[in-house]
Order: C-alpha cells, then sequence, then structure tokens
C-alpha cells in the first residue's frame, strides 16, 4: 500500500495534467458542433476500420463453412445424376439382379462421395495426393477422382482407415483412356514430367482432323471414370514422324496448384466385367 501511494506521489502532477486534459477535451468535442463533428469522423472511420478486419475474418471463416456445405451439396447433386443411372433390361433378364436400385427403380452405376484435399504435390516426376478419407468412410482402391468442375484429377492408389493416396495426371506411370469430343478418336492420356498443366494424349492417327482447342474428355472404357468426362483442352499439336501419329499436348482442365475438394467416383458395376474378362483371358492362355 506504501508503494501505491508512493508511485501517486511521484507521479502526481502527470496524473493531474491528464484529468485535465481529459476534461477540456471532453468539454471542447461535447460543447462545440465542429470539434464534435471532427471527432465523431475520426471515430467512426477508427472503428469502421476494425470492424472491417473484424469482419474479413469472420468472412473468412464462414466462407470456409459454405464451401464445405457447396461441396456436400454437390455431392448429393452427383448422386442423382441421370447419367450415373441405368434402366434395368426386363426383356433380357433371366435371374434376379443384386444390384442396387434406386426409388425410380433405376440401376445405380456410380456414386459419389467428397473429400477435402490435405497434402498435394505437382513439381515432381511422380505427383500424388493425400485425401480426407479412408476405408472407414467408405472409400476403395482404383476409384477415379474429379474435381468440383467434373475434370479428371487421378485415381486412388493407397488407402488406410481414414486418408486415401491418389495418383495425380501429373504422374508418369499414369494411363487414362481419352477420346476427342469432336471427332470420337480414342488414344491414351499420359505425363511426361514437365509442365504441371499440361499432359500428352497419343496414338491418334494423323488422318484425324485435330484443331487447337478442341476437348478432350474420358472415353468411357474404363470401368473408373463414367464418359464425357472433362480431361483438358488441345494446345499444341505435334506429329511423330516414327509412329505416324500425333501427340496432342493437352492442357489440363483441373488447376492442381489449388485443387481443394474433389469427389471420388466409385462405380458400382465394375466388379461384373471385369471378372468375365479376367475369365476370358485366363481360358485362353
Amino acid at each position: 500500500m506504501r508503494n501505491i501511494f508512493l508511485f501517486i506521489r511521484r507521479y502526481f502532477n502527470f496524473f493531474l495534467f491528464l484529468i485535465l486534459l481529459g476534461l477540456c477535451l471532453f468539454m471542447v468535442f461535447n460543447y462545440n458542433k465542429f470539434h464534435n463533428a471532427v471527432f465523431s469522423n475520426i471515430a467512426n472511420e477508427a472503428t469502421g476500420k476494425i470492424y472491417k478486419q473484424y469482419n474479413s475474418v469472420e468472412y473468412y471463416f464462414q466462407l470456409k463453412r459454405t464451401n464445405d456445405s457447396l461441396v456436400k451439396a454437390n455431392e448429393r447433386l452427383y448422386n442423382k445424376l441421370k447419367q450415373d443411372f441405368e434402366m434395368p433390361d426386363t426383356l433380357n433378364k433371366f435371374a434376379i439382379d443384386t444390384l442396387r436400385i434406386d426409388s425410380t427403380e433405376k440401376y445405380r452405376k456410380y456414386q459419389y462421395m467428397q473429400a477435402k484435399v490435405i497434402g498435394n504435390s505437382v513439381s515432381l516426376p511422380n505427383n500424388y495426393i493425400q485425401l480426407n478419407r479412408g476405408v472407414l468412410q467408405g472409400m476403395q482402391k482404383d476409384l477415379g477422382v474429379i474435381d468440383v468442375n467434373n475434370a479428371v484429377v487421378g485415381t486412388v492408389v493407397d488407402i488406410s482407415d481414414n486418408y486415401a493416396v491418389v495418383m495425380s495426371l501429373l504422374h508418369r506411370q499414369s494411363n487414362i483412356s481419352a477420346k476427342l469430343k469432336k471427332t470420337g478418336e480414342v488414344g491414351n492420356i499420359i505425363w511426361d514430367g514437365k509442365k504441371p498443366n499440361i499432359v500428352l494424349l497419343k496414338d491418334i492417327g494423323k488422318n484425324v482432323k485435330v484443331n487447337k482447342g478442341d476437348s478432350v474428355i474420358t472415353s468411357g472404357f474404363s470401368e473408373k471414370f463414367p464418359y464425357g468426362l472433362l480431361i483438358g483442352t488441345i494446345n499444341e499439336i505435334v506429329l511423330d514422324k516414327s509412329t505416324n501419329a500425333y501427340t496432342l499436348k493437352v492442357k489440363t482442365a483441373s488447376n492442381f496448384y489449388n485443387v481443394e475438394f474433389v469427389y471420388i467416383i466409385n462405380n458400382l458395376k465394375k466388379e461384373e466385367p471385369a471378372e468375365l474378362l479376367k475369365k476370358v483371358k485366363k481360358t485362353n492362355e
């Protein structure tokens, strides 16, 4: 207590000055309209800036919640798309069909699940993407992955209980069946390990009419991706004289630098044709 009194006594004049200064300022701004207006403007501007910063921070977190909600809403919409269902062939039905059927009596062929990207590389010879979905969330290997704009991203190659690893298009072992949307010519999409926004479409005959800007889509020949998903657009046309075919440089539709959310595609009917093909190959060995 004694120290407090000594402190006040030592700085008494300073505290008295602050009190009188505050009283004077109060009287000036309270009883003088001009000064009151100036003070109000300054105070409003200061508080406005503070609120603006606060709202920016709040908006950032609110935007994140909104993005999460939109991704989940899109997942529900994906699972209702018409092209992801097939009508049962009742004219040639030999046995009871055990596939899942929805309320419209159509067979569901594709099912979608959203996931968040938690890791991604683009500058390595072989690039991978990590997702926050695993076995416990219904993830499987060899499933196709697309971004929120329906552009092809890659294929699931490994999973744990709660996480998955995707081999992106930017991987030298990536090989996806594709076709030119305009002509229907089929080829394979690979990556040469160079530019992270350019992949190559191989095996396109030189007799095919190709133009810069033409769309390249999934062929539908793979069990991983439905037909017609955008892979990219032709950026450059190169004639390989050794094979007498085009090598088309394709600018990827997906921006691998900022992939944040993706959708995993599960083909619910992939096992039957795969088993049949395996059986045929084994028979002919």
